[in-house]
């Protein structure tokens, strides 16, 4: 008596089909084209931005490696839009793009400070104050990498991309001063503090708004308040730059004060039972959850480093 069931060849060129037939699925599945590797690319082009600036500090033009770190800082924002958009989020990705911030923002605009401000007339005393914004550089970017933020809405610490442009804006700012017959003769020790003190907001626990918390706006509201900033930026950049980042950088010193003052407390991050190993559980989950990265490869968070 004949089986109804189809026949399935074990050898023969019929057998090799059918194999192949039943492999292929799982390589579509497995391939990751292109799209993946975008925000590598733009973390590179971060990267190669940094050390184009380290090479125009180094070689006497300040300002136009000032310039280079800002395309340093466009890039470190796309690279976590394209690894959240091509959903490539990646613990590689995080650590490249540290690697990269550490060189762009962290060494560049202390080389750019240390010979704009003519550090070296300091001596040793020079070399110290650079590095100083340097070591704080690198040790933010690695807390950030392994901690939480205390904070809603706030990140610990000045972010290291703000850092990087308060120094790039002084450097515009007196550019432009000096372009418009302004010469202000300061002594070299007044911006090596200044570097110096830029380094240690970044290790500081003081809290500094984040993005996050910005309010939502929508419409005609939001495309008439935008127009508005750009035009106020674009209208005599050296200058718009320079009062942003004295603003900002200065905002987490004076709002520390007025909390102090008024007695007012910022809403915590995660919300901690007293003693017990709970609570440590708590804070441990919490802080794998939402210390992914800052600026780059950061899920939601978005990562300013």
């Amino acid at each position: 008596m004949e089986s109804n069931e189809p026949q399935v060849p074990t050898q023969g060129k019929g057998a090799r089909r059918g194999r192949r037939r039943r492999r292929g699925p799982r390589r579509r599945r497995g391939g990751q084209g292109f799209a993946p590797l975008i925000p590598h690319i733009l973390t590179t082009g971060n990267l190669a931005a940094g050390f184009y600036a380290i090479a125009k500090a180094s070689t006497g033009d300040p300002v136009q490696a000032s310039w280079a770190i800002l395309v340093a800082g466009i890039f470190d924002v796309l690279d976590g839009r394209a690894a959240r958009l091509t959903n490539s989020v990646s613990k590689f990705g995080q650590e490249y793009d540290s690697i990269a911030d550490t060189v762009s923002f962290g060494v560049a605009p202390a080389m750019i400070a240390f010979h704009f401000g003519h550090f070296m007339e300091l001596g040793w005393t020079g070399w110290v104050m650079a590095f100083t914004y340097t070591a704080c550089a690198s040790l933010r970017l690695a807390r950030y990498n392994v901690t939480a933020g205390r904070y809603l809405g706030r990140f610990d610490g000045l972010p290291s991309p703000s850092a990087a442009g308060m120094v790039v804006s002084t450097v515009w700012f007196v550019s432009f001063l000096r372009e418009a017959g302004i010469h202000i003769n300061v002594p070299a020790v007044l911006p090596a503090l200044g570097v110096a003190a830029v380094g240690l907001l970044m290790v500081s626990p003081i809290p500094y708004r984040s993005n996050k918390d910005l309010p939502k706006f929508s419409g005609y509201r939001a495309v008439t308040i935008t127009v508005v900033v750009f035009i106020a930026l674009i209208a005599i950049p050296q200058v718009s730059f320079f009062i942003v980042a004295i603003i900002y950088v200065s905002s987490g010193p004076f709002e520390m004060l007025y909390r102090l003052r008024t007695g007012k407390s910022l809403e915590l991050a995660s919300v901690l039972e007293s003693g017990g190993e709970e609570a440590s559980e708590a804070s441990a989950e919490a802080a794998s959850v939402t210390s992914i990265s800052e600026v780059g490869r950061d899920g939601a968070s978005g990562r300013p480093s």
